[in-house]
């Protein structure tokens, strides 16, 4: 029997959003097994300094800034990336965002941008990139980042979860379409995961030793949330990100595998002060 192979040598990754966060996470965890990897990022110094990281790694690194919620950016981004390094084999739609504010409160402009950036992005970059994907010949693979909201009411969350819902039902819906091809395609589903974004909106590159830990209040009640009792981090969505875009999980498509520490599966139970889960957390 083979050992299993999660190698991406000569892979080409496209991932948007690569210059922070999961998206940067993502990048480095593929680069480090060998892929070449195009930052599409809308901040020039973010993509410049993701790329220096993966050179120092050794690595093969394009950076293209590129608002991926304009078709036309999205185009040449892709254009750019199969021009430059003869090829596309994986795509990570990563690029997202969020209004943490009643449906009720938010302008129309407010909650035009959540979907532009949630799904309007995804479908653009993932239209640019099928082609290349059907015409190399070698299958493929196409990674969505949802959110565990996609799957779960919130309050204050309406647009943001129905934005993710859709990127849900797109992938599974995607994969159908694309299995002639041999191309699949999946989903990441994380739960809060400590980021640089948890910072604000950061204009530049981003120094990991600086960014916001979760308060001593949230880590309590995340203790109490989620069944592995801790935050998330960033690089635990890129391991995962790995997987499906390797030969590893050449037989899984259509699927969505929440990073999220058990908290979708616990349906809102909370431990209690004894340890002992309760839907109110209480003895």
């Amino acid at each position: 029997m083979e050992a299993p192979d999660i190698s991406l040598r000569d892979k080409v990754v496209i991932v948007t959003g690569g210059g922070a966060g999961i998206g940067r996470a993502i990048a480095l965890a593929c680069a480090s097994v060998g892929a070449r990897i195009v930052i599409a990022e809308k901040i020039p110094e973010r993509c410049a300094a993701v790329a220096g990281e993966i050179e120092a790694m050794e690595r093969k690194a394009l950076s293209v800034p590129c608002d991926v919620t304009d078709t036309a950016q999205v185009r040449t981004m892709v254009e750019l990336a199969k021009s430059h390094f003869g090829r596309i084999d994986i795509l990570v739609n990563n690029v997202g965002g969020v209004a943490r504010k009643p449906f009720k409160d938010q302008s129309e402009n407010a909650w035009r941008r959540i979907i532009d950036l949630n799904l309007i992005s995804m479908l653009a970059t993932t239209s640019a990139v099928i082609p290349h994907l059907i015409d190399g010949r070698r299958g493929g693979a196409i990674i969505n980042v949802s959110s565990i909201e996609g799957s779960r009411a919130a309050p204050n969350y309406a647009v943001y979860g129905a934005c993710k819902a859709g990127m849900l039902n797109f992938t599974r819906s995607l994969a159908l379409e694309l299995a002639d091809h041999g191309i699949r395609v999946n989903a990441i589903a994380p739960d809060y995961t400590v980021t640089p974004g948890l910072r604000g909106n950061v204009k530049g590159p981003v120094d990991p030793s600086t960014w916001l830990q979760p308060s001593a209040e949230h880590e309590a009640l995340t203790a109490r949330r989620i069944p592995l009792g801790r935050t998330g981090v960033d690089t635990e969505c890129g391991n995962v990100a790995v997987f499906l875009a390797s030969s590893m999980s050449e037989y899984v498509t259509g699927t969505v595998i929440p990073v999220d520490g058990g908290s979708w599966a616990s349906g809102g139970w909370l431990r209690n002060s004894a340890g002992e889960w309760s839907l109110t957390g209480e003895l």
